[in-house]
């Protein structure tokens, strides 16, 4: 079995889920006697692509052209699948962002294959794979096998691990697909960033608020001690169904997947849909004055208070170490 791992590149860089995307497919390839193939798509992205090698990718492909430096929808999922049929790959596994969520639907149609998208677990049983996914706005999960010579799926990122980068080497292998004019009928001129705020999904401090803050305005404290940790904000369904806050900044399984080294959870208490969307942090802190909250359940650190009057006085203390 050929496990061929879309791994997303912009201005040149890795985003994390492409770790991520490339290591799941080195797992799979462990468990089925195959091969993980790593596909980079751009332009003077050749030598970058070795990185892959540590993440466990057997072999490197590199589609490099000019023409590939802005994504193209259109270009990019012919990319995918031309190279995925060129391989022979059972199975092609993209990370679930904005850009995967784009072309993966599209290089499935080209490979007549089915396609499992926002996947949170894997499972090989033999040659078989068995995806797990969230349905019903999150409240349920459900398992589902893809029974198309070509499987296609797409990871949710920060929930699979990426591993730690080794020394392993990879051979860096240059393809070229022929594309004419009109595979770029979509293309990405330019990429604004709304804000210079960091984004919960790849901030390594982030500061969650909860319905407990009672308003919008009582954020301000959540954002004074995400700003004293250099962190970013996050909040829970709830907040940003009230409208205190942007759905960019809500964290669980219908907003964003975070594994943050800190966790600062302000009067959250600690629903499955939220617990799932944090609980692979490294250290998780509980702030809540319900001691029988679940969100103590999954904190590697509770504190039983007021929020009103205990993050106040940490941001006060926490200033003092960070001269903030």
């Amino acid at each position: 079995m050929k496990i061929l791992a879309v791994a997303e590149q912009r201005e040149n860089k890795f985003k994390k889920p492409a770790f991520e995307v490339v290591h799941t497919a080195r797992k799979i390839a462990d468990q089925t006697g195959g091969e993980a193939i790593a596909l980079v798509i751009g332009s003077q992205i050749q030598s970058m692509a070795a990185e892959l090698g540590g993440y466990g990718a057997h072999r490197i492909i590199a589609v490099d052209e000019p023409r590939l430096e802005k994504y193209s929808s259109t270009a990019y999922s012919k990319v995918i699948a031309e190279i995925a049929k060129k391989e022979q790959a059972s199975v092609v596994l993209i990370a679930a962002t904005a850009m995967g969520k784009d072309c993966a639907p599209r290089a499935a149609v080209k490979l007549d294959a089915g396609i499992g998208s926002e996947c949170i677990a894997l499972k090989t049983e033999g040659s078989d794979i068995t995806a797990t996914r969230p349905v019903y706005g999150g409240k349920a999960l459900t398992d589902i096998k893809i029974n198309s010579a070509i499987k296609v799926f797409t990871l949710r990122p920060n929930v699979f691990a990426s591993g730690d980068s080794s020394e392993n080497k990879a051979e860096v292998e240059k393809a070229e697909i022929p594309l004419a004019e009109s595979d770029f009928s979509s293309v990405t001129v330019e990429t604004l960033q709304a804000s210079e705020k960091l984004d919960v999904a790849e901030a390594d401090i982030v500061v969650s608020g909860g319905r407990g803050l009672k308003a919008a305005e009582n954020f301000k404290m959540v954002e004074e001690l995400a700003n004293t940790l250099g962190g970013a904000v996050g909040a829970s369904r709830a907040v940003v169904d009230a409208g205190w806050r942007p759905h960019s900044e809500q964290v669980g399984q219908t907003g964003k997947t975070v594994s943050p080294t800190l966790y600062i959870a302000i009067a959250i208490s600690g629903a499955i849909q939220h617990l799932a969307g944090m609980s692979s942090s490294k250290y998780i802190v509980a702030i809540n004055k319900d001691k029988d909250a679940p969100i103590f359940q999954a904190a590697d650190y509770g504190i039983v208070a007021d929020a009103f009057e205990i993050v106040p006085a940490l941001t006060r203390e926490l200033k003092k170490i960070t001269g903030k």
